[in-house]
């Protein structure tokens, strides 16, 4: 039989485990043009938060009793696809369930020669494409400039330091405690590490960055990055990744105020969603892969063991209780 999370009721608030259910199907056969994969590795993310609402957004909602989404890497159990084999490694948008169908042209092949096969739903996959091409692509980072990052420990956020860094720029990273903090500096290689929780964010920033925030990353959202928009440099660019600090209120929160400061700087806010650049896709994992091959690259992942625990996880990263990205292990 084939397990699955599927959605049992819209969250108020922060979600609940009582939204979501473990059922049981029988494993599906692939028709033409199909693959079966078994998963290994399921990711988590914020996005997800998004798709147990019906609230208007760039994807559908996850309807009730359907199988929550999420990408996984897996093996391909049957074919009735010539370009996949039994036995190959794939990563595709196949669910929070331990077998899946896709047709071949949703699958990627992985190379798990290359990097753990994990690694393809962190810095060789999405997570380190949102990074490469927020960062690139809308912060447009020059030598010399000033990256502020929020939410600088997690998935994304621990990439877009290295990038930054790598690109010849001084950075910045906030994050949630102590030891998260240290991550930032030890770890991902940020000059300077700012506990959002526990420090004077304001004045942090005003001595790390005296000339003002060339590039703000933004993952966060609220009345923190409010606090950043005060200490934009002139001609700033602000990239709008993720906003993980509204997601669960009942009512969104009535921050930032100060959008005022982007007329001050001449700066310019922008959204972006990782899928606008999937005919890039190529270009950004070979030069991802590249740095992660030099050593140039770190990560570090937060892995729970069986897909009946993935709902306790979800909710604990929602809450900031995770340290690198959020993986289930399912084999």
């Amino acid at each position: 039989m084939n397990r699955q999370i599927t959605l049992a009721a819209r969250p108020v608030g922060f979600p609940q485990e009582s939204d979501f259910a473990l059922v049981e199907s029988p494993i599906p056969e692939p028709g033409p043009g199909q693959v079966l994969v078994r998963a290994h590795w399921l990711s988590l993310d914020p996005y997800m938060r998004g798709r147990m609402s019906e609230a208007r957004s760039y994807a559908k909602p996850t309807q009730l009793g359907e199988v929550m989404t999420g990408q996984v890497v897996g093996e391909v159990v049957a074919s009735e696809d010539g370009r996949f084999g039994a036995g190959e490694l794939v990563v595709g948008q196949l669910g929070w369930q331990e077998y899946a169908l896709a047709r071949g042209g949703a699958l990627r092949k992985i190379d798990p020669a290359l990097a753990p096969a994990q690694a393809y739903l962190h810095v060789l996959g999405t997570t380190g494409l949102t990074a490469y091409f927020g960062l690139f692509d809308v912060g447009r980072p020059k030598p010399g400039d000033t990256v502020v990052v929020s939410g600088a420990a997690g998935a994304v956020g621990q990439v877009v330091g290295q990038l930054a860094r790598i690109a010849g720029c001084r950075t910045i990273g906030l994050a949630g405690g102590p030891e998260k903090v240290a991550d930032l500096t030890e770890l991902y290689g940020y000059d300077v590490g700012i506990d959002y929780k526990a420090d004077d964010v304001n004045a942090a920033l005003k001595e790390s960055c005296p000339r003002g925030v060339d590039v703000y990353f933004d993952n966060v959202g609220g009345a923190l990055s409010e606090t950043i928009f005060r200490r934009l440099a002139l001609g700033a660019r602000v990239a709008v990744c993720g906003q993980i600090s509204q997601y669960n209120l009942t009512e969104p929160e009535l921050a930032p105020r100060n959008l005022g400061f982007l007329i001050v700087f001449r700066a310019r806010l922008e959204g972006f969603l990782v899928s606008d650049y999937a005919h890039r896709f190529e270009e950004g994992l070979t030069r991802l892969g590249g740095l992660l091959a030099a050593g140039r690259l770190t990560y570090r992942d937060d892995v729970t063991e069986g897909l009946e625990h993935a709902p306790q996880a979800f909710i604990g990263m929602l809450r900031g209780e995770n340290r690198g990205k959020t993986l289930i292990r399912l084999i």
